[in-house]
């Protein structure tokens, strides 16, 4: 079943809004497709003028800004620490900007949109202890 986002039939109040015309093809949305830890997987998808954009479905690795050095490198994601999108996604281990992430360096705040730009960035939390290995 599709997800539809087009004008809603009621109005805020509750009262009924007359539909001014059917449902179109451009109102229908995307399924969701979640990108999760694993082996990386990278998916090209058409939008709206013929552009490109890139979803992430899986990946490994996340480009991790360091404040304390103003440095930027590659670590391994671990898993999931907590996601405030939704609290079942860390039991999924399902990648969400603002999603914290427990890597190879420390722990590591999202700050790109995995299923919109095709690559993971994060900035690590001060005070994060690295991960044991």
């Amino acid at each position: 079943m599709g997800i539809w986002q087009g004008r809603s039939k009621r109005k805020r109040t509750g009262g009924r809004l007359r539909p001014i015309r059917k449902k179109r093809r451009n109102e229908i949305a995307r399924e969701l497709q979640t990108a999760t830890v694993g082996v990386g997987t990278v998916k090209k998808y058409r939008v709206r003028g013929g552009n490109r954009k890139l979803r992430i479905l899986t990946a490994q690795t996340i480009n991790v800004y360091d404040p304390a050095t103003k440095g930027t490198r590659p670590a391994k994601i671990v898993t999931v620490r907590e996601n405030p999108a939704n609290p079942n996604y860390v039991q999924r281990n399902i990648v969400t900007k603002g999603a914290i992430l427990e890597t190879e360096v420390g722990l590591v705040r999202v700050r790109s949109r995995p299923g919109q730009d095709g690559v993971l960035n994060g900035v690590r939390i001060a005070g994060a202890a690295p991960a044991a290995a």
